[in-house]
């Protein structure tokens, strides 16, 4: 699992790659939004087009980010959710909690 980082504008987009199935990987992506809301960034894109699969706690992880950015004025968009991502945020209803577009340029374009 790997997480890259891109600014763009005032727009921190996270890369993760591989699977986010609990334990250092998703302690690892929940630290490095955190580290970007400290670098004073309040817009983060989390582009998942890379990530296979996720369960329970990888979903708690995202959620974990999106509270930490929303106590911190900002929000976090998803992009590029491979379709069984998308089946498991439906399934769970969270893609009613999480705004979901197609690539992280559309992302990034919908916080302008």
């Amino acid at each position: 699992m790997a997480v890259k980082e891109k600014i763009v504008g005032d727009v921190a987009v996270l890369t993760v790659s591989g699977k986010l199935w609990g334990g250092p990987e998703t302690r690892e992506v929940h630290e490095k939004v955190k580290s970007v809301i400290k670098d004073g960034l309040k817009k983060v894109v989390m582009d998942l087009s890379k990530v296979k699969w996720l369960n329970s706690q990888g979903l708690g992880m995202l959620m974990a980010c999106l509270t930490s950015l929303r106590n911190a004025g900002g929000d976090l968009k998803i992009a590029g959710a491979t379709e069984k991502v998308k089946s498991l945020l439906m399934i769970t209803k969270l893609i009613t909690i999480f705004e979901t577009l197609e690539t992280a340029d559309r992302a990034v374009a919908t916080f302008q």
